[in-house]
């Protein structure tokens, strides 16, 4: 790994990981461009990715540092009633990452296999769920807040949570998906699934942190540190800029994103200048 390629990786993740426009499918055009795909086999390449991941799992940390110390004051005085709503936050966020954890660890072999970063997949996906995203556009209702978001709620950002293990498809994208269908704001939607992603990318990015020293070459591991720590500065940017946006702003920018981005990858294929895989 060269330092532009940690640096272009580290961008790449820090941007995409919290727009619903996948950002698997952005790694997946980088580490080809980069020629880390031919040097890389598919389960070095998922360590990779999911270690840099870890830096956008920091940023979210950072970012709701206020929210995730009110949970842990609260673990600590439970019977409070003024830690009531922080053990409820701390509630939906186990409860909507079940779902993830079940079929992440019932399917591990065939998440970690090549037909993860085929392009006939990943098009299929960004466009299957540009669909989706747009019909939640137009259906939810909006109505409620972080503040009024239910246990039915997280249950339902959960399940859609579990979508995002199909590359293309942005987890970003399938739970904000699922927050407009159960009828919350665009921005509750979001900060609701940024701290659901605490605990399922943070189980991952361990879990192949320890991997990726067993299975990357070692002159790579400093560089891939330079990549996570620069997807957490530009995560945390992401975070900050995305939710201003949502409090004002629709997704079907995105969304017509997502189709050309679809397209493009189509239209590539069918040309025979990309490989599937």
């Amino acid at each position: 790994m060269s330092l532009l390629a940690a640096l272009v990786l580290g961008l790449v993740q820090g941007l995409t990981e919290f727009l619903p426009v996948s950002s698997t499918a952005h790694l997946v055009f980088a580490t080809r461009w980069l020629g880390l795909s031919a040097r890389y086999t598919p389960e070095q390449l998922t360590a990779v990715v999911a270690v840099v991941q870890l830096g956008t799992l920091a940023a979210v940390l950072v970012f709701f540092a206020k929210d995730l110390l009110g949970i842990a004051r609260a673990c600590l005085r439970p019977r409070d009633p003024a830690s009531r709503d922080s053990l409820r936050l701390m509630g939906y966020m186990v409860a909507g990452t079940i779902p993830i954890v079940v079929f992440g660890l019932a399917y591990k072999k065939t998440i970690e296999g090549p037909w993860t970063k085929d392009l006939r997949l990943i098009a299929g996906a960004l466009a299957a769920w540009s669909v989706i995203l747009g019909a939640a556009e137009w259906l939810g209702k909006r109505q409620r807040g972080q503040e009024q978001a239910t246990w039915r709620d997280a249950w339902t950002l959960g399940f859609f949570q579990v979508f995002a293990l199909v590359p293309g498809s942005s987890r970003s994208g399938t739970t904000l998906a699922g927050g407009l269908f159960a009828g919350l704001t665009r921005e509750a939607a979001a900060r609701l699934s940024f701290l659901l992603s605490i605990p399922a990318v943070g189980a991952a990015g361990v879990l192949e942190l320890h991997k990726a020293w067993k299975v990357l070459p070692r002159a790579d591991l400093a560089l891939l540190g330079l990549a996570t720590a620069v997807s957490a500065v530009t995560g945390y940017l992401a975070i900050g800029a995305l939710l201003r946006f949502f409090r004002t702003r629709t997704s079907w920018g995105f969304i017509v994103y997502r189709l050309a981005l679809a397209g493009l990858i189509a239209g590539m294929l069918a040309s025979g200048a990309w490989a599937p895989r």
